[in-house]
């Protein structure tokens, strides 16, 4: 078997209290070794001179500089793989941009259960990070006049999106990429409840589409999108002539709730060739299924490739199955949905 390295980790927190949580929940798992903890950005930079970490957990929250402008500082001059640990949902989405790879949310620890789904939330998002490549932010030049002629437009009524680690980030690209005339686009987003309704109102703040998380009910039509609630399945649904959206809370499938699978099986069975699905960056294979279900029924479907993925899990495993008919890259993907749109 494989003598895999240890993970080398460097928690950052200027909790006392949360800093010994972390480092003794990290230093549990065998695959991970905390190599250092610090009080604030100043005392982080001297740790990482001296124990080179293969990953960051950052509080944002600190004393004598702030966590988003250390970040910002850090990627710029030495881009390590960081995992934010915050209950700021806006600065959370800040430090996305700013080159982060993850987030956790910090919980309201009342029971030891509590703890425990923390922290091994933690270990896992830290063992992700470990696989990417970093580099700092680069921001993608985005068409200034991006248009689509309604007459030109095939019959799509659904573009369905998947997307986990990394996709904060591309969604936010994608969608910028987009007018407004646009068949309206349902999206599933790996994330915790609460910071879904954030993300929706923050991607509303920067694109032309009007974009809202979803509640049964809501109507697919064009310029509008609908994220999936951070604790609810998303399906579509046939109501007369309209597509709308079923929320609803289960079992995880694929290892989420909500899950891409649920939302592409569901957009296969409605729209079949009325539809477009696109998968994202992402770890493991949520949607690679559920992407070959769409493309059985007539949808077109895209991949995102693997050098502009943050992780290359999800879109590899559908592309490998056969599950997508055309890849590319992230800046690229708005203009093939667009292409496609107007054969």
């Amino acid at each position: 078997m494989e003598n895999l390295q240890p993970i080398r980790v460097l928690i950052i927190d200027d909790s006392l209290v949360s800093r010994e949580v972390l480092r003794k929940g990290l230093g549990g798992d065998r695959r991970l070794q905390v190599v250092g903890v610090a009080g604030d950005p100043y005392e982080a930079v001297e740790k990482i001179e001296t124990f080179e970490p293969d990953v960051l957990t950052l509080d944002i929250n600190m004393p004598k500089m702030d966590g988003l402008t250390f970040l910002t500082k850090l990627m710029a001059q030495l881009p390590l793989p960081v995992v934010v640990i915050s209950s700021s949902a806006d600065r959370v989405f800040d430090a996305m941009e700013r080159g982060a790879v993850d987030f956790v949310a910090k919980p309201a620890i009342s029971s030891p259960a509590d703890l425990k789904a923390f922290l091994k939330e933690v270990v896992e998002k830290v063992k992700v990070a470990a696989m990417v490549k970093t580099h700092a932010p680069v921001t993608t030049a985005i068409p200034e006049e991006t248009t689509l002629s309604v007459k030109a437009v095939k019959d799509i009524r659904v573009i369905a999106m998947g997307a986990s680690t990394g996709g904060t980030d591309a969604l936010l690209k994608v969608l910028k990429g987009l007018p407004q005339n646009v068949p309206g686009i349902v999206i599933v987003q790996h994330m915790p409840p609460v910071f879904t309704r954030m993300y929706a109102e923050r991607l509303d703040q920067q694109c032309a589409l009007s974009v809202s998380e979803a509640k049964t009910g809501d109507e697919i039509k064009p310029g509008k999108v609908l994220l999936a609630p951070g604790d609810q399945h998303l399906k579509v649904v046939k109501d007369q002539q309209r597509y709308v959206v079923r929320c609803f809370r289960g079992h995880k499938v694929s290892g989420h709730c909500p899950s891409v699978d649920v939302l592409f099986e569901s957009v296969a069975l409605t729209a079949g060739e009325k539809a477009m699905g696109v998968l994202l960056t992402g770890m493991g294979s949520d949607g690679a299924r559920g992407l070959l279900t769409m493309r059985k029924a007539g949808a077109h479907t895209l991949g995102q490739d693997k050098e502009s993925s943050v992780v290359y899990g999800m879109p590899m495993v559908a592309y490998n199955i056969g599950a997508v008919v055309r890849q590319s890259p992230l800046d690229r993907i708005p203009s093939e949905i667009l292409r496609y749109l107007s054969r």
